[in-house]
């Protein structure tokens, strides 16, 4: 199990394929920018995006906290 484990995880690295265009390109645009306003809004966007994962989590833990705690109530 382990030895496929390994094997995935090295196919998964050796076939990922590079992204540095985006960064440069966002790089590019932000640097011409005088008023900032077009790093400020990327900025905001990207807290935007990062909200949804951190709710998702949030979510299942309160899930998983509430399921352990009917447990414990009707063990007792």
């Amino acid at each position: 199990m382990k030895t496929k484990l390994i094997i995935f995880i090295l196919l998964l690295f050796f076939v990922s394929l590079p992204a540095d265009a985006q960064c440069a390109m966002c790089r590019a645009v932000l640097e011409n920018e005088d008023g900032g306003g077009a790093a400020k809004g990327i900025n905001n966007g990207i807290v935007y995006l990062m909200i949804f994962p951190y709710l998702l989590i949030g979510g299942i833990g309160y899930a998983i906290y509430r399921m352990r705690k009917n447990a414990k109530e009707t063990q007792h």
